[in-house]
């Protein structure tokens, strides 16, 4: 597999990197069989965090008895102090290991600097101290936030959202990084399953050294396909660029990232799924959508009360409630052609 150095972070890692949300949701034994040919095949780096559930035991299950080979990324949210000290030692136990290569601050609202009355960065300046981390790292969605913290020089590598439907401003960010020599964990890539050009996505990340992408991966199958292409990388070519530029056309600015973080809803509208409804009919299987359950969760769109809490916390500053409106009336025309 291709090698690239992490920023200044220094570590050599393959360029494919593995996203471990998914492989909660599968069996043990599937997860183990995926991590193993994911690291049998190159894969060094490993992104997780201590609120992904079984995640990281995972992790610590398939690959303890390699872990020096390996660059392990885990992440706490913003916590106290002391709540951030037992996520990270939690981390270390489950991943069977006495030190994370990458810490990363989850997402906060928020960039983390020493001496904060919050005491994020003090408490993982600490825990670097103490040999527990070796780089200190940060987790955005919120593109002046990414850009202060690669500025601020207090963070080895900066994770956000990368995919070939970013905008011009979000891509500078690869630019801004790169002069820094700051190493980019690129989430999201396939935009939460939205996208289905693997091969269109993973070409257009492959233009850019600095960027290692975490893919999200819950089957072997999808593992042996990325592989695969490290075999034989594809190359941005006019077809290509086409089938990007289409993609681009159709889902625009507009579409929802699935990030989360318009959660939760006081209506319990499953908004990340909900919101992009209609690019899901038409780009997965269709037949889960439109079954009594899923008719059920696009129904309480019905009962959204424009409390606004979607809408004040999404980071791409998306008409949230708009948005699923438009996308159950689009539904309710798909559920009756039935």
């Amino acid at each position: 597999m291709e090698q690239t150095i992490l920023g200044r972070t220094g570590l050599k890692v393959g360029r494919t990197g593995f996203g471990a949300i998914p492989i909660q949701r599968i069996p043990y034994e599937e997860s183990t069989k995926i991590l193993r040919y994911a690291y049998e095949n190159g894969v060094t780096l490993y992104d997780t965090a201590n609120g992904y559930t079984t995640s990281e035991e995972r992790i610590g299950i398939a690959l303890g008895d390699v872990r020096k080979n390996i660059v392990l990324c885990t992440k706490s949210a913003p916590l106290a102090p002391e709540a951030i000290e037992k996520n990270l030692d939690n981390s270390l136990k489950m991943m069977k290991t006495d030190y994370i290569d990458v810490y990363q601050v989850h997402c906060p609202p928020f960039v983390p600097k020493p001496g904060g009355e919050d005491g994020v960065y003090n408490v993982l300046q600490k825990a670097k101290d103490q040999g527990k981390i070796r780089h200190i790292s940060i987790t955005a969605h919120k593109r002046h936030l990414a850009e202060e913290a690669v500025l601020s020089g207090l963070y080895d590598t900066l994770q956000y959202p990368f995919s070939y439907l970013s905008s011009d401003e979000e891509m500078a960010l690869i630019d801004l990084c790169r002069e820094h020599n700051i190493g980019i964990l690129a989430m999201k890539a396939l935009c939460g399953g939205l996208l289905t050009n693997a091969k269109a996505a993973f070409a257009f990340l492959r233009q850019y050294e600095n960027a290692i992408p975490i893919w999200g991966i819950q089957k072997l199958s999808e593992m042996e396909e990325f592989i695969a292409y490290e075999s034989n990388p594809p190359m941005m070519d006019d077809e290509m660029q086409k089938a990007i530029e289409a993609d681009k056309k159709e889902l625009a600015d507009s579409f929802c990232r699935a990030c989360g973080y318009c959660l939760p809803c006081p209506a319990e509208i499953p908004i990340p799924m909900a919101a992009r409804m209609k690019f899901l009919l038409g780009r997965m299987v269709a037949e889960r959508f439109l079954e009594e359950e899923w008719q059920g969760n696009m129904k309480r769109i019905e009962n959204c009360v424009d409390c606004g809490h979607c809408k004040a916390n999404c980071p791409y500053e998306l008409d949230v409630p708009s948005l699923l409106r438009s996308q159950y009336e689009d539904y309710l025309k798909m559920v009756g052609k039935q």
